[in-house]
């Protein structure tokens, strides 16, 4: 019962980690029809600004993961501003540029602070344990749970209840009515695009805290199950994002358990197979 308990808060652990990377990716695509391969170095550049943060300027976590999160969120408006907004009526080069940009940030972060892992910074509150029916977990995966709670729930209150949120649903049905009222329709795609990077580079901040050190391929790495997750949950749903992200990362963490070691990752493979031939639109197949 105790093996049970443990692996299912690691499991929603990790689920929540690929939510928060997920879910950023979900809304650019849903809200933009932009799919961000840069998204993974959105994330590395969160982690190592935290990192950075926490080790070189002696930040506590509490100011660290905010200024990791930030570092991320201005580089994603630079990446809309751009590179991401001249290319918005070719999709092929958005690709193209975003992949480059992707491939680049990992380079980068090598070139400066090496290829090898560099432990992450934890706090005593955070590396203590929680004992729950039997099981004693650790504490920063319930972390990362919450997190994950709060931006779903902050990501849906955007979407249905704030001026911004309607205008850029309006402005993906008809970009040109909405524009004729005379709303800049710009500005509310760089807003949606900051709130994507944000929720990338917090996922990087709280990485390290689950996997205890960062690296720069780690970016790619969650990018890849973030897709998954995306692709299961229906592209550009926010709500599918999450259900699919529990599935992955409880599917991921017993297979690795329970059968031999790295049969986890094809076994989201799998499942993502059987679904997709059950339900070709994903889980949802809308926004939010």
């Amino acid at each position: 019962m105790d093996t049970v308990v443990l692996l299912s808060c690691t499991g929603l652990g990790l689920g929540a980690l690929y939510f928060l990377v997920a879910s950023g990716l979900s809304l650019i695509f849903g809200l933009m029809d932009v799919l961000n391969f840069a998204h993974g170095a959105l994330l590395s550049i969160g982690a190592y600004a935290t990192w950075w943060a926490g080790t070189e300027a002696g930040f506590p976590l509490w100011l660290a993961v905010p200024f990791g999160t930030l570092v991320g969120t201005a580089a994603a408006v630079l990446l809309e501003l751009f590179l991401i907004r001249p290319l918005y009526s070719s999709p092929r080069d958005q690709i193209l540029a975003t992949v480059g940009v992707g491939l680049a940030v990992p380079a980068l972060l090598m070139g400066i602070w090496g290829a090898d892992a560099r432990p992450f910074p934890q706090p005593a509150l955070l590396s203590g344990t929680w004992h729950l029916l039997g099981a004693t977990v650790p504490v920063n995966r319930f972390v990362l749970v919450a997190a994950a709670g709060v931006l779903l729930l902050a990501l849906l209150l955007f979407l249905a209840r704030t001026r911004y949120g309607l205008i850029v649903r309006a402005g993906v049905e008809d970009r040109a009515m909405v524009t004729a009222l005379g709303i800049d329709v710009r500005r509310a795609f760089t807003l949606v695009f900051a709130i994507g990077g944000a929720a990338a580079a917090l996922g990087g901040a709280l990485c390290g805290l689950y996997f205890g050190s960062i690296n720069p391929g780690q970016g790619t790495g969650l990018l890849i199950f973030a897709f998954v997750v995306v692709v299961m949950g229906g592209m550009g749903s926010v709500t599918g994002a999450a259900v699919a992200s529990v599935g992955v990362g409880l599917v991921q963490q017993f297979a690795n358990y329970y059968t031999a070691a790295g049969l986890g990752d094809l076994s989201v493979v799998v499942l993502l197979a059987v679904l997709l031939l059950v339900r070709p639109r994903g889980l949802t197949g809308r926004l939010a």
